[in-house]
């Protein structure tokens, strides 16, 4: 969520698309199982030890499962099991495997979101980082480097990492901070490795959507903590929080939320008190609500038998009341709340272990540093050996000398958007800090002195670029880490900033490419993009997506097509533009806030120079014949559309692929049509319950297709599917590049960086 932009800035927020699903039935056993992690209250088991078919261990190659990280709740009037994440790791473990083996092409170099870190208690300079959707790593100098220690067939979703003080390992997948115009992906429960990450073991609270802190008791070596935030997308299921008392064993819920989507954020041991915050947050298709009458902050003096809400001065039990972030050094505690709107509400600190509170005085840059977006933040970080001395995390990391009175921020010396802070207890000074960036380490105490990680290949990208012309070149559109290119620097590098979205290079030219940051803010360059002129401002909109498609046509380079909420033609390279549509979608969506639903999000022009077919975020599908005078719609009430490609031999052949990740769904949906989309054909098949997001046409009329589960092929077109290639891990992939003349195939994943494969 980077907002450090160069030279325009950004604009709102939006959502995705209503899909109903055929219901889906699990085995007695998973039934049974399923029964046993949904018991509630204090007192109540909620997971038993774990079984045979529980234990992980890092497995690569053809035999490695596929472990879905989506866990589906329910949709209105279907009969979705609480596990569908298991039903398609089962299918996919099915499917044959075509094809070589994917070989990683970094960046090595730029990094991307840490969500949790944690200290190696026996091992010097030895750090875990919680990679957003990229797994877990390791450093063992200090930060310097990392290294994967979570096996590729798992989720790679991550919220939280600790480490007990005999060396044991937890982490917790799924990501609990909320998507804006882009998607977090949820996970599927707690994991405990004693080896350092060789081996993992799942230990219960499958259905916890994504666990944003595990807390460990000093007094009580097996006894942990977890802060369950719950699904994003589905109310209900394990969230809360959660403690046991023998090393994840067994868990009861000591503290459940007042709605079905209060989840749990922080939980922090203090002595005998525990403290704990609440959040309401959901999220449908076109509207965002991330806060409630949930939300808030708890103290039990009981070990969590009885909970009271904290107010005495916070703002009280509301429907505006969003995220919280806490500290606690003692009897000296420190909130930062956001609004659910997302603007900054205040910073509030506590003398007396939080029976009372004082707001403190107004101050420009913590109020700033949360922007509009402070749901993406709520993390408060007090200096172990001065309570005063305290670290809030927004876009710039903002720090206070004397307890919140005055404040300084910094957004020059590191990447922006903070949400991990550690410091090291054996080097007095030295702090580790994770962003949407990577790992950064101070030896001051974290007032400076930032030093960026050297190797951290987790970046996630949401496309790629590739040209015939020069096969080393590759650039593509990174979160919060811009633009980013193979060519003209030291390694990948940035050329344009924000989230880095669409990127394209000029197949007859690679010197011409575009680059584009979120909302359709999109440049071209005519050398290579060592010089950018915005041209977005002259195409027509009301609405844009957060990621703006923008494509060449197959016959001519110089022409473009640019989708807000009408289609944008250019003939000149991008210079000028007009609108050759009307609104092609059902109309903005609800959301007062982010009024960027109801989109164009694929184009497809087709290589007789008349045909061009678009979809959109509220699932239609479109086309005009006669460059836009007149338009036919040939699909509407579809999940929202990720891609529409036309055959470059055959106009009338054309395909669509959807997701209903937003809406709540795992269930793939490609479809075909050979008479121009008047009539359709289901080629889903046998494809594991995974959002399909991009498609292409390979020589021979195969197809190879992008889902969240990796990248699938039907050598005769659908829909008998196989999996593609062996070695990448089960990360989601946003887009594929085909270059038919090389054999070759790019995928930009979604957290584990670029892939390239030589294709069969």
């Amino acid at each position: 969520m980077r907002r450090r932009l160069l030279p325009l800035v950004l604009s709102a927020v939006t959502g995705a698309a209503l899909l109903s699903a055929p219901a889906v039935t699990a085995s007695a056993a998973e039934g049974a199982a399923t029964a046993s992690a949904a018991a509630e209250g204090a007192g109540t088991a909620v997971a038993g030890p774990p079984g045979p078919a529980d234990v992980y261990r890092p497995v690569r190659g053809p035999s490695a499962p596929a472990e879905y990280r989506y866990v589906q709740k329910t949709l209105p009037g279907q009969s979705i099991p609480w596990h569908a994440h298991e039903l398609a790791a089962a299918q996919a473990r099915q499917l044959p495997v075509a094809g070589g083996r994917w070989k990683g092409i970094g960046p090595t170099n730029i990094g991307g979101r840490i969500v949790s870190l944690a200290l190696d208690p026996r091992r010097a300079d030895t750090l875990y980082a919680a990679a957003a959707s990229g797994g877990l790593w390791r450093s063992t100098d200090a930060g310097a480097t990392f290294h994967s220690v979570w096996p590729d067939h798992l989720t790679q979703a991550m919220g939280a990492v600790a480490v007990a003080p005999d060396g044991t390992l937890y982490a917790g997948t799924g990501e609990p901070n909320p998507g804006g115009g882009s998607i977090t992906y949820e996970g599927t429960g707690l994991y405990r490795s004693t080896d350092g990450g060789a081996h993992w073991t799942r230990i219960g609270l499958r259905d916890s959507g994504a666990i944003s802190a595990i807390t460990l008791d000093p007094a009580h070596p097996r006894r942990l903590y977890v802060a369950a935030t719950g699904s994003l997308y589905n109310g209900g299921g394990d969230r809360g929080v959660y403690r046991s008392d023998d090393g994840g064993a067994t868990w009861q819920r000591i503290l459940r939320g007042e709605t079905e989507f209060t989840g749990a954020t922080e939980v922090v041991v203090d002595g005998d008190r525990l403290y704990a915050v609440m959040w309401d947050h959901r999220r449908r298709p076109d509207v965002r609500t991330y806060g409630g009458v949930g939300s808030g902050v708890f103290r039990s003096t009981d070990g969590g038998r009885t909970w009271q809400r904290l107010e005495g001065g916070l703002p009280p039990r509301g429907p505006d009341v969003g995220r919280i972030g806490l500290a606690v050094a003692g009897d000296r505690l420190y909130a930062i709340v956001n609004r659910a709107t997302g603007p900054f509400e205040g910073f509030y600190t506590s003398a007396d272990g939080g029976d009372t509170w004082t707001r403190t005085p107004d101050n420009a840059d913590l109020t700033a540093s949360q922007s509009s977006f402070g749901w993406w933040f709520g993390k408060v970080w007090t200096d172990p050996r001065d309570p005063a001395h305290v670290h809030v995390a927004g876009v710039a990391l903002l720090t206070t000398e004397d307890g919140g009175r005055t404040w300084s921020a910094d957004d020059t010396s590191m990447h922006v958007d903070h949400h991990a802070m550690v410091w090291d207890p054996r080097r007095p000074g030295r702090v580790y800090l994770g962003n949407d960036g990577g790992v950064y380490r101070s030896d001051t105490g974290g007032d400076g002195g930032w030093v960026k990680s050297l190797h951290q290949p987790y970046t996630q990208l949401y496309s790629a670029a590739i040209s015939p012309q020069d096969t080393t070149r590759i650039s593509g559109g990174a979160q919060d880490n811009g633009s980013l290119r193979s060519w003209g620097g030291d390694g990948f590098n940035e050329y344009l900033g924000g989230d880095g979205e669409e990127n394209l290079i000029d197949p007859t030219d690679v010197n011409n490419v575009i680059a584009c940051y979120q909302y359709g803010n999109c440049f071209r360059s005519t050398d290579g993009g060592d010089t950018l002129t915005y041209f977005a401002g002259a195409t027509t909109f009301k609405r844009r997506n957060w990621f703006t498609p923008v494509v060449h046509d197959p016959r001519d380079p110089k022409v473009l097509y640019y989708g807000s909420e009408v289609l944008n033609r250019s003939a000149d390279g991008g210079v000028t533009w007009r609108p050759i549509s009307p609104d092609l979608s059902g109309g903005p969506g609800s959301d007062p806030i982010y009024p960027n639903y109801g989109t164009i999000t694929s184009i497809a022009p087709a290589a007789d120079g008349r045909t061009v077919y678009a979809g959109t975020d509220d699932g239609r599908v479109w086309v005009t014949r006669d460059l836009g005078t007149t338009w036919t719609k040939l699909a509407e009430g579809r999940p929202w559309v990720t891609r529409v490609v036309v055959d470059p031999e055959n106009p009338d052949r054309v395909w669509t692929t959807h997701s209903g990740y937003r809406s709540g769904s795992p269930l793939p949906h490609v479809y075909g049509s050979t008479d121009g989309g008047r009539h359709w054909r289901d080629l889903s098949g046998n494809l594991p319950a995974a959002p399909v997001n991009d498609l292409v046409v390979a020589r021979g009329g195969a197809l190879h297709i992008a889902t969240d589960q990796g990248v699938l092929t039907s050598p005769t077109g659908g829909p008998r599917w196989l999996r593609l290639g062996r070695g990448m891990p089960q990360v989601p992939v946003d887009d594929i590049e085909y270059d038919p003349g090389h054999h070759r195939l790019v995928a930009a994943t979604f957290g584990r960086g670029f892939y390239e494969l030589t294709t069969p």
